[in-house]
Parts: structure tokens; sequence; C-alpha cells
């Protein structure tokens, strides 16, 4: 086989700085090596100087199970170790030219996206997944930050899996009674 390389690649989305990543992947033989981060090459990439990662998750998800849509105060670098999701992205920033854009992501091995901070973030699991969140900000209880309803007609989300929202094994209740954007928009309007 010899050796494969794809060489990082970024471009830009339908949100103001929500950024599509194809990371630095090197496959031979033996297996695949990925960069998850390389602070030199993000660094001309972002929108955003991050100055260190805080925090960094890993979640195991099942296949069919929403999380999100939540954006907290904190950019993100979101990709996944196994599996695939179906990512969805919506611009929830009050002064964002973009304010309300939705943004598709199919992610797999290998791609990644930037979401900024006031970005919601939520993903479907196409598999059974283990999906990783970089964040550039430690989570805390009552942190700001906005959350919408994954399900919100307005959005035009197709999610690839029908979604129940009486089964919990699939979506939070939490997250099912989330605001929608025209509620966001309202309390937006409001302040």
């Amino acid at each position: 086989m010899g050796v494969n390389i794809d060489p990082f690649n970024s471009k830009n989305s339908n949100i103001e700085g929500l950024k599509i990543i194809g990371a630095k992947m090197v496959t031979d033989d033996r297996g695949t090596v990925r960069e998850l981060y390389r602070d030199s090459v993000y660094a001309e990439a972002l929108p955003v100087t991050i100055n260190g990662w805080k925090q960094i998750n890993l979640t195991r998800t099942k296949k069919g199970a929403v999380r999100g849509l939540h954006g907290e105060a904190m950019n993100k670098l979101v990709t996944v170790a196994t599996g695939s999701v179906f990512g969805a992205y919506v611009d929830t920033r009050p002064d964002s030219k973009t304010f309300g854009a939705v943004q598709t992501v199919h992610i797999t091995p290998g791609v990644q996206v930037f979401v900024p901070q006031g970005v919601c973030n939520g993903f479907q699991a196409l598999e059974d997944t283990e999906y990783l969140y970089f964040f550039d900000n430690e989570w805390a209880p009552g942190m700001p930050g906005t959350a919408l309803c994954p399900l919100d007609p307005e959005l035009g989300i197709q999610w690839p899996i029908a979604v129940d929202t009486n089964d919990l094994n699939q979506i939070s209740e939490k997250d099912s009674k989330a605001p929608t954007i025209k509620e966001l928009r309202e309390r937006l309007n409001k302040a």
C-alpha cells in the first residue's frame, strides 16, 4: 500500500466563523495517524486565537441518539474518534450577520468542525459513536449560553434517523423542550 498522506484543509461554511476541517492523516499498512490538533497549523485556519484547550470531553453516544443544540460561552473543536455523526450547527449570536443560519456536516474520523462561541452545536449518532469536544473554557453549571430545540421545524434540520421525543434513549427532555429559534428571537428583541 505504501504511505498515503491526506493534508490538513479548512473551508468556510454558511455560518460566519464556523470552519469545516479535514485533519492531516497519514495511512500505511499498519493503520492511520490523525492529527487532532497542531497549534501552528490551526492558528492560521481558525478565526480566533485559542490560548490552549481548557477541557476535552469524549462522549459515547448510541445510534440514533441526538445531543444538543447547545451554545455555551466557549469555542469548540468537535470530531469523532470512532463512528460517524450528522452534525448540526445554528448561529445564535445576536450581532452576527448569519444569525439563524443552519449548517450540517457529516462527521467521520478526520473531519472536524470549529464551532465559534455562541453557535449551537448538536449531532445525531449514525452508529454507536465516540464524539470528541475540545473546549477553550471549562464548562461550569449556569455558565452563559443558548440552547435550541433540535426538532424545531423552523430550523429545517433533516435528522437522518427519525426522532421519538418520548424515547429518552434518543433525546433528553431538556433538549426536546429547549426554546425554538422564534422564542430565542423574541427573547433577544425584548432585551
